[in-house]
């Protein structure tokens, strides 16, 4: 599991996302366009998540505001998988997002 100050280090390459408070987490939000560009940006996450046999916590609320949360389960924490998914799901593409 990666430390708290690790993890921030981590953050410096991925600005859109956040370390959650307590440090076992990092999430990112988005504004989608409308529900349908929204389910569309999920089933692109999901195709990558399978690739790397890394799921990611996926919350749509009020149908178009996406939040992704990222962990890993079986250490309790964060690992480097986290920031390697996290740097996957940024390369999508993003035509369809409204920053939240």
């Amino acid at each position: 599991m990666l430390s708290k100050k690790e993890a921030r280090d981590y953050l410096k390459e991925l600005p859109s996302w956040e370390l959650s408070g307590d440090g076992k987490s990092i999430f990112c939000e988005y504004l989608m366009k409308n529900f349908i560009e929204a389910i569309h940006f999920v089933n692109r996450i999901a195709k990558v998540a399978e690739k790397e046999g890394h799921h990611p916590d996926l919350h749509l609320v009020g149908y178009r505001r996406l939040k992704i949360e990222l962990s890993t389960h079986a250490v309790g924490g964060l690992s480097k998988n986290d920031f390697i998914l996290a740097a996957k799901i940024d390369r999508l593409p993003r035509a369809s997002l409204r920053g939240a």
